[in-house]
């Protein structure tokens, strides 16, 4: 093992406690470093016990340090070993690559001095001859039980990675060598010194900032534009919200009104409106994005929309999608029973969508009204990740019920699909699938959620 380790460079992570019953590890990194893990694995029943140790929360306290990662493993007898695993770590002409990777790329100087670990960083680091999760050899284990190879306690060490990466992808670049606060100093020096020089490294090769990029112009130093900063006068002060959405103005005059127009019902789709408008107000004041959606209100008076307004992060509702939103909001029965009228749904029906809505809106109401076929890679991918959510005598069975529909053989509960990669937990109510909670970007939660809700388990 290399020496480049930095004093004060070590962390130690808590035990955690047991993964039964749900995806091992839920984020990019996690999932990266099992990958590389399985892919790379010379004995895979060796990697296999491990996966069943770790899951029980048979790994103690992790000690990470630059080319090291430590921790008391047990048996299930209880018998504790320690175990070791070596890490290589990266020399000082690879850390010069790295770093200098990233100082060249916005992107990545931006987000690890935000202390963020850009999943991409893998492939750009790759393309440059360095591989940042582990190759066959960059893993060398050393347990009490004096196995002469990887045995169950060092690969359930292993395992045990993914989660601490979960928490805190940096952990991958200690053990390459570099602590958090090591590393970042030194991009901060490194990114200094570019700036000093006009965007140039520090042996005067080009570097990559904006003005480059812009036909070569020089730019403005920060110093600079800090000094100038009195010619730029002060921006106005912001406006200040009011803390609710004024009334809406009574419609309840002598005049008689048009033949098909509802005041009452006008009155509450004005009320609506202001109240979507002054909550995209205080967000935008906030420094938000305001997510609101375009209402109509058609079901209401059976015609075109009266009134539309621009979504911020999502596209304009139908007028079936915005009768069940209104649904959703009102307190009035007459005004529900007007909407599930006007939207041509049953009151059964209508009940099942605002219950939809209110786990996820339209995304969530789509997922019970409608049917699409997903691609075969999306397929692959969840049947993996529900392979690796429960041992093979504890996982529940499936069969498809649709394109993006499967039931669990023997209960009363459904995964579905939605077209945004989200995952949706649906009970069987009387003759119809109910929304049994919220979406997750993981299926096997999604599952764990739907059988949970039921009224008797996986038996019932």
């Amino acid at each position: 093992m290399s020496g480049y380790g930095h004093e004060g460079d070590e962390r130690t992570f808590a035990a955690l406690p047991p993964a039964r019953g749900a995806a091992f590890a839920r984020t990019w990194w996690g999932l990266a470093w099992l990958k590389a893990l399985e892919d790379t694995a010379l004995d895979g029943q060796q990697l296999k016990a491990g996966r069943r140790h770790a899951r029980a929360g048979a790994v103690g306290a992790v000690s990470v340090r630059p080319g090291r990662i430590t921790a008391v493993v047990k048996d299930r007898d209880g018998t504790a070993y320690r175990s070791d695993v070596l890490v290589r770590e990266f020399s000082e002409e690879e850390w010069e690559r790295l770093l200098g990777l990233a100082v060249d790329s916005a992107g990545h100087i931006a987000a690890l001095l935000d202390r963020e670990m850009p999943p991409h960083l893998v492939e750009d680091a790759a393309a440059a001859g360095l591989d940042l999760l582990p190759g066959i050899g960059d893993l060398d284990p050393e347990c009490g039980c004096e196995a002469w190879d990887h045995c169950p306690h060092t690969s359930a060490l292993c395992y045990q990675v993914a989660r601490l990466l979960d928490e805190d992808p940096f952990v991958l670049l200690l053990m390459r060598g570099r602590g958090e606060r090591t590393l970042l100093d030194q991009l901060q020096e490194r990114s200094a010194a570019r700036a000093a020089h006009g965007g140039r490294g520090t042996d005067d090769t080009p570097g990559t900032d904006a003005a480059e990029g812009s036909g070569g112009m020089p730019g403005v130093s920060a110093e600079e534009a800090y000094a100038a900063a009195f010619l730029v006068p002060p921006l106005p002060a912001p406006p200040v919200a009011q803390d609710a959405p004024g009334r809406s103005p009574s419609l309840d005059t002598e005049t008689e009104p048009e033949p098909g127009v509802d005041p009452a019902a006008l009155e509450f789709l004005a009320s609506d409106a202001a109240g979507r408008a002054h909550r995209m107000l205080v967000e935008a004041l906030a420094g938000g994005v305001a997510g609101g959606r375009a209402s109509g209100g058609a079901a209401i008076h059976g015609g075109s929309p009266v009134a539309t307004a621009p979504a911020a992060r999502t596209a304009s509702l139908t007028v079936a999608q915005d009768a069940v939103r209104l649904a959703s909001d009102s307190p009035m029965p007459w005004i529900t029973a007007r909407l599930t009228s006007g939207s041509g749904r049953t009151r059964a029906e209508m009940d099942l969508a605002t219950r939809a809505w209110g786990f996820g809106g339209a995304a969530a109401l789509a997922v019970l009204e409608e049917e699409w076929t997903p691609d075969a890679e999306a397929l692959a991918w969840a049947g993996t990740r529900l392979t690796e959510a429960w041992e093979d005598d504890e996982r529940p069975a499936l069969r498809r019920s649709g394109g993006a529909r499967w039931t669990v053989v023997g209960a009363e509960a459904q995964l579905r699909l939605g077209e945004d990669g989200r995952w949706w937990p649906y009970l069987k109510s009387g003759a119809r699938w109910s929304p049994a909670g919220p979406a997750d970007r993981d299926p096997a939660t999604a599952l764990a959620t739907a059988l949970a809700a039921g009224p008797t388990g996986v038996g019932g």
